[in-house]
């Protein structure tokens, strides 16, 4: 998991370091370390989060390992799996 904070100290370096591991494929999924939900990373409501609360993940196995369930809005069949697991 890595921390959208930790990816440098602007806005600007952020943004380009995201870029380079996104394009590497070393990043696939963001999730909200609060919420602790995790989706894609072109999730609508992935996008409007806090930069604190935003954490990356190389694959969907890791969100889940570290206790994050799927958002609803991008990935409602996992979600949907999810919520069938609880019961």
């Amino acid at each position: 998991m890595i921390r959208h904070t930790s990816l440098g100290d602007t806005a600007f370096k952020r943004k380009r370091n995201l870029k380079v591991l996104i394009n590497k494929k070393e990043v696939t999924f963001a999730g909200n370390a609060k919420l602790k939900i995790y989706g894609t990373l072109n999730c609508s409501s992935g996008k409007r989060m806090k930069p604190e609360n935003r954490v990356f993940f190389s694959s969907e196995t890791e969100a889940i390992a570290l206790g994050y369930r799927a958002c609803g809005h991008c990935m409602p069949v996992a979600y949907k799996n999810w919520l069938i697991e609880l019961d």
